[in-house]
């Protein structure tokens, strides 16, 4: 029967395409993004060869419209990978059915031995000798050889409707779709979703389940098509060639991964758990009466739920119809189903004295196994769940989580690249992950569905590292190569919160943590802003949004960024509220227009953002550092820069570009020196702000080596080296060893570029110090590709460090770039998603006792007790240093007073209570059996303040006191420090074994960081 396409996008697969989409200036074919007409929708190239599940190649085209498409005058066409001639044409016959699919078939390999099971009867043969591993396949509109120029195939080329470059194609869709192993490594390439988004590399994944659909809805070989009229609803699915075999549900399902009665027509009972008459899924699940509950998954190794496809009769049953059900049983891309092809095959079965299913209680099982035994049963999720990454709830209402209360890890982060330990991460995050969805493939980007409000994110904000709480059934499906829990019935934003299966709680900061600190500096990546906008240009095209509207540039021109004023009205208000919401004297900025390219002055784009951000504050706060006069031969469309405030520092001489070959394919490094207002020589810092080489492309020893470094870590290696060297240079120049690195060194903590500036002596000061929060989320991981560097005089004085995640843990769609794409508004114009990169934040002393600058207004001149900034005599000034109470006066009589973590790691950063009566008061925090002084902070509206445990700290009972400015006791409580070398911290709770315990340790543990704050000497009269 004919088969509605019901892939939706994975999480990991399109991770590459939205988000980065408005950014991207390649122009390319963009074949079907509303979903109005044909696409490749599989395509199976190695049939025949040796481990094949079927004897002959396919290519299946799908239709995900509401009418038939006829094929007269069209043609599937060929080209070899490296071809530069006409394609090889092959004429089609026949017609698309209406929300189905058409199985052409073509010659497999094997000669006159091939391997695998005949293919479902086509619906047209061709006789193309197409490449398994490599290649370009077009569907045309017409009958004449197409011709086609390597690269991209440009926008609107005539004849092509659809193209797929595979494995090493010189002619493609945006990127090339590539290939894993040789013909003998059994494999398809499907589509995932039923719009081309127009790139083969996101819009297809590998799978190692080919499922051939002829249009009349067969997915096995033998048999006749059935002689229904396509689209109907109501095909007839033909004569079978065997009576159906009564079975359970549980024999239906088996206990492996596939059904033993794939391709076999059976009878089986049920009472419906779920059902999704719209939103594409077009079908329900059954479950045998009476089972579910609490299970033993030792012994349960069969599931008792199946989900029916069935279009005809999926608007003829009800949650709790006890049902009888005939149909064919297939694996449908590692989803047991069975297809129920008419009305005829229903027989509602009498309601008395059947048992209801009820929920399985179990926590989201660590195997696919133990799953595969749960599949399409409802589930009353156990246990804790935390939201791992939200890039495509604003496109297909689904939302990644992971089990337990951490987050998914890019094993990178926390361990080397290629090591057992990364290996043991990322097992460990498939252990975890499974995806929330809303019971429908429906894609509300699509101009079919704009009109219909997204899920989840219309209800309220869902962030990344937010609980999700369930509190009604879901059923556990698998669709698009992952788990997933649907809810029983479709879900869209119309849906009343109440009735939703989960909800999420509001994990949002208003404001960075307190770092503390005479200073504080922060890196901060704007996004592309470009106050040259598109509309200032000839030739630029644009993402445009429900109205046609545009919204950001795409293609054909220099520009980035915003379309027009408005979009970039709406860019810029967020950022300027989040840096001015940051609290930081000096902020490096990444992917600002370099605006030399378009003919103005450099710093020409720069300087828009300062008056953007000093109109806010309503004064001249913000100044920015000026391009030296020596500038590098060639820059990028987008460069750094480096803005402080003027009332807090000012630079010390002239700015330097680091102009190496090293940099010849990222961003050149800028460099200053600050001084505080009011300081001296010795208070002297460098800020060397930086943004590194991508991971997106590469070639020759720039390709990317599979070990989880993404491609070009070679060039980022050297960018890295080169960076080191400049350091010591420009310490020399200013004469300061006081070095600050930050930005975007497109590298996650533990790659080849971040040891080779550990190695020259930089600690990085994230996962030193705040090894709890990341600054990026890229395929659902969670890792900081953002990074502060201290040289080892800089490490001395720091005092905090905070990743603010304000941006990347937030949906894509609150994105300025993503506005009036869904009727739902999600935009706002606060500092939530400003950018895709989250700020880091340090806080750190001057060097001497000369002062400390002013907090606002006229600097302070360091000899007050502390002011708001308005006047002289702001910050800690030259005050007595905080005095220890002696451990014999904790004693219980005065324990309490003071909340914090009952047990917490070494080199953990955690938040400590002592009310918000104490709302803007000074304190100190104290670390015992020995006193270490953790931190001096201000204590914030809500009664807290954040402190870092010390990397070194011995494992074992201590306790945490707190002493007013007047060097009063506030109260004391115990804590329990863990040491993570003992395997006890892992990210499920569970014990880990000691590779990844130990890499863990080299994380926390920095470079031996203890973090107290520098006492500085009191300065005499």
């Amino acid at each position: 029967m004919p088969k509605t396409l019901r892939r939706t996008v994975s999480c990991a697969t399109v991770a590459a395409t939205l988000v980065a989409a408005p950014l991207v200036s390649v122009s390319s074919a963009l074949a079907d993004p509303a979903g109005t007409g044909l696409v490749i929708g599989e395509a199976y190239l190695k049939g025949g060869s040796a481990n094949a599940p079927y004897n002959g190649k396919f290519v299946e085209i799908a239709n995900p419209t509401a009418s038939p498409v006829s094929l007269a005058g069209w043609s599937l066409q060929y080209r070899p990978a490296a071809g530069t001639g006409s394609f090889t044409a092959s004429a089609l016959e026949g017609t698309v059915p209406a929300g189905g699919t058409f199985l052409v078939a073509m010659p497999g390999n094997g000669g006159a031995t091939p391997v695998g099971a005949d293919l479902p009867t086509p619906d047209d043969t061709v006789s193309l000798n197409v490449s398994g591993t490599t290649g370009t396949l077009a569907l045309s509109d017409r009958t004449a050889p197409l011709t086609l120029p390597a690269g991209a195939v440009a926008t609107g080329t005539p004849g092509v409707v659809d193209l797929l470059g595979y494995g090493a194609s010189n002619t493609f869709e945006r990127t090339v779709r590539p290939v894993t192993g040789t013909n003998a490594v059994p494999n398809a390439l499907t589509r995932t979703g039923t719009t081309d988004t127009d790139d083969n590399g996101a819009d297809f994944v590998e799978t190692t389940t080919p499922t051939p659909r002829n249009s009349a809805g067969q997915t096995s070989g033998g048999g006749t098509p059935g002689t229904g009229t396509p689209g109907t609803g109501t095909p007839d699915p033909g004569t079978p060639t065997t009576p159906a075999e009564q079975v359970t549900v549980a024999q239906l399902q088996g206990t492996g991964a596939a059904s033993p009665y794939a391709g076999k027509r059976v009878t089986t009972e049920g009472v419906v758990t779920a059902v999704y008459p719209t939103g594409g899924l077009n079908g329900y699940t059954i479950q045998t009466a009476g089972t579910g509950g609490a299970l033993d998954l030792t012994t349960h190794t069969a599931s008792d739920a199946v989900f029916v496809f069935s279009a005809a009769t999926v608007g003829s049953v009800a949650i709790g119809d006890a049902v009888r059900l005939t149909g064919e049983v297939s694996e449908f891309n590692g989803l047991t189903e069975l297809t129920v092809a008419s009305t005829a095959d229903l027989v509602r079965l009498p309601a008395t004295g059947v048992a209801q299913p009820v929920p399985a209680t179990l926590a989201f099982p660590r195997t696919d196994a133990q799953r595969e035994s749960l599949e399409s049963m409802l589930l009353a999720p156990q246990g804790s769940y935390t939201v791992a990454d939200t890039f495509t709830t604003n496109q297909y209402g689904e939302v990644v989580l992971a089990s337990g209360t951490k987050r998914l890890i890019q094993p990178t982060e926390v361990a080397r690249p290629g090591s057992a330990e990364a290996a043991a991460v990322a097992a460990d995050n498939a252990a975890r992950k499974v995806v929330l969805d809303d019971g429908a493939s429906t894609n509300f980007l699509s101009a079919a569905n704009q009109s219909i409000p997204v899920s989840w994110l219309t209800q309220g904000p869902v962030t990344v590292g937010a609980a999700a709480t369930f509190s009604k059934p879901v059923v556990l499906d698998y669709r698009n190569d992952t788990w997933k829990f649907q809810p029983t019935s479709p879900i869209t934003g119309a849906t009343p919160v109440a009735t939703l299966p989960a909800s999420f709680s509001n994990v949002r900061t208003a404001a960075p943590a307190q770092v503390g600190g005479d200073l504080e500096l922060a890196g901060f990546n704007v996004l592309n802003y470009f106050p040259t906008t598109g509309d200032q240009l000839t030739g630029c095209t644009y993402y445009t949004d429900r109205d046609g509207d545009p919204v950001t540039v795409r293609g054909g021109c220099d520009a980035r960024g915003a379309a027009n004023a408005d979009d970039l009205a709406r860019q810029q208000v967020k950022i300027v509220k989040a840096i001015n919401g940051l609290g930081a004297d000096v902020v490096s900025l990444e992917e600002i227009e370099n605006s030399a390219r378009f003919g103005r002055d450099r710093d020409a784009a720069v300087g828009t953002l300062v008056a953007a951000l000093n109109a806010a504050t309503g004064q001249d706060t913000w100044a920015y550092v000026k391009s030296p006069a020596k500038l590098p031969a060639s820059e990028d469309v987008i460069r750094l820069a480096l803005i402080y405030k003027q009332d807090r520092v000012a630079p010390v001489g002239e700015s330097t570009i680091l102009d190496d070959p090293a940099f010849v394919n990222a961003r050149q490094p800028v460099a200053d020196a600050f001084r505080p207002v009011g300081g001296t020589a010795d208070d002297d810092f460098l800020v060397i702000a930086n943004h590194f080489k991508s991971k997106g492309s590469g070639s020759g020893a720039d390709a990317d080596t599979g070990d989880g470094q993404g491609a070009s870590n070679a060039s980022r290696v050297a960018q890295a080296k080169a960076l080191a060297g400049f350091s010591t240079t420009e310490q020399a120049k200013y004469g300061t060893d006081r070095v600050f690195m930050l930005g975007d060194f497109n590298a996650y903590s533990q790659e080849d570029p971040m040891v080779v500036l550990r190695e020259a002596g930089y600690t990085d000061l994230g996962p030193a110090l705040d090894a709890s929060e990341w600054s990026y989320v890229f395929g659902g991981l969670s890792g900081s590709l953002d990074h502060v560097l201290a040289s080892p005089a800089a490490l001395a004085d720091v005092t905090g460090v905070d990743i603010w995640n304000i941006n990347s843990v937030e949906s894509v769609g609150l994105e300025y770039s993503r506005y009036d794409y869904n009727v739902t508004d999600l935009y706002r114009d606060d500092v939530y998603r400003a950018s895709d990169h989250d700020p880091i934040l340090v806080g750190f002393d001057v060097a001497s006792g000369s002062g400390t600058p002013g907090a606002g207004g006229t600097p302070g001149t360091g000899t007050g007790t502390g002011g708001n900034g308005t006047g002289a005599g702001s910050g800690p000034g030259t005050g007595p240093s905080p005095v220890a109470p002696t451990a014999p006066t904790l004693t219980d009589a005065v324990r309490g007073g003071v909340t914090a973590p009952a047990t917490v790691r070494a080199g953990e950063t955690i938040t400590v209570g002592v009310g918000t009566a104490r709302a803007g008061e000074r304190i100190a925090v104290w670390l015992y059996s020995d006193p270490v002084l953790l931190a001096t902070a201000t204590v914030r509206a809500d009664g807290t303040v954040r402190v870092t445990i010390p990397a070194g700290t011995t494992a074992g009972a201590h306790r945490l006191a707190v002493t007013a400015a007047d060097g009063s006791l506030v109260g004391w409580t115990p804590i329990r420090v863990v040491d993570p070398a003992t395997g006890t911290l892992a990210f499920t709770g569970a014990e880990l074994g000691g590779g990844l315990a130990a890499a863990l340790l080299l994380l926390t543990a920095g470079a031996g960081v203890l973090v107290a704050r520098r006492r500085r000497q009191v300065r005499t009269a």
